[in-house]
């Protein structure tokens, strides 16, 4: 797992530094600055009106699958936690959505991509944020302190997402919802992309099965799941994303066709039932 991390970690790091040099991020990092190798994965996300009220920095770093912020359904006052925040583009946009009166923390593991949003953050002029260094499976946040949790295409990059489900859980306050946008596979994906870490990176080998997001998810506690698909990957863009990745293109890409989407998550975490108390007997 520590490896992993590492490798997650250093290829982000490098995406961030592409940016703060003018350069596309890549996938994690790993494409040519010329050609970012999860383009159908990452590209067209946000609309003409998110994309202007953030820097961009922010749009250019974002290595996301889809826009949580526009499907969280945010309201003024709430606390939003984004795990895996990145260059902080769907923390900016919580914070706005959100209003003065709430606040938007953004989680990141990775210094590079911190230092990245928090200039962001400035160039933005958003004063309701707070980034804070950590990984996604150990929240530094108190329990029950956050309304909604947000993410876009991060926790299919851990090896331990039963756990972040869980941290996801006990943070989110009595009636809180997550709301996340991942890669979600159909069916079994071939054991040699299951294997390969350039595209676990890149947001395919890791991520999990419909049947067992829902599980995990009903396992860490959470209830009102809805797993909707906003995109199917098909042969052109499984080339795509396989290019680079070492395997057999032609051979794995009409094995991968169909098989890779992305999806919008949804759970809930139920409110405490209220205290019924007991009722005086008739004489």
């Amino acid at each position: 797992m520590e490896n992993l991390i590492d490798v997650v970690r250093d290829r982000y790091a490098e995406a961030a530094r592409r940016v703060a040099r003018g350069e596309p991020a890549g996938c994690g990092g790993s494409a040519s600055p010329s050609e970012p190798c999860c383009d159908p994965v990452t590209s067209d996300l946000y609309g003409a009106g998110d994309a202007a009220a953030v820097p961009d920095t922010a749009l250019r770093a974002s290595l996301g699958c889809g826009n949580p912020t526009a499907l969280a359904e945010l309201h003024p006052g709430e606390v939003v936690l984004d795990l895996g925040s990145g260059g902080g583009i769907d923390v900016i946009l919580s914070a706005r959505r959100v209003g003065p009166t709430g606040k938007a923390y953004g989680l990141d593991m990775t210094d590079q991509m911190l230092a990245l949003a928090e200039e962001n953050r400035r160039k933005a002029g958003v004063t309701n944020v707070e980034f804070l260094k950590g990984r996604i499976e150990q929240v530094p946040l108190p329990g029950e302190s956050v309304d909604v949790i947000i993410s876009n295409c991060v926790i299919n990059l851990s090896a331990d997402k039963a756990q972040v489900l869980r941290e996801a859980f006990r943070v989110l306050k009595p009636g809180g919802r997550l709301a996340v946008s991942d890669v979600v596979v159909r069916g079994e994906m071939p054991p040699a992309v299951r294997r390969s870490m350039e595209l676990w990176v890149g947001c395919i080998a890791g991520a999990l099965t419909e049947d067992d997001y829902r599980r995990m998810l009903e396992a860490a506690g959470f209830t009102d799941i809805e797993l909707e698909t906003t995109r199917v990957y098909e042969l052109e863009d499984a080339r795509i994303v396989l290019a680079g990745s070492g395997l057999d293109v032609d051979a794995v890409a009409p094995l991968v066709r169909g098989r890779v989407t992305s999806a919008f998550v949804r759970a809930r975490k139920l409110a405490g039932l209220p205290i019924v108390r007991d009722q005086p007997q008739n004489s």
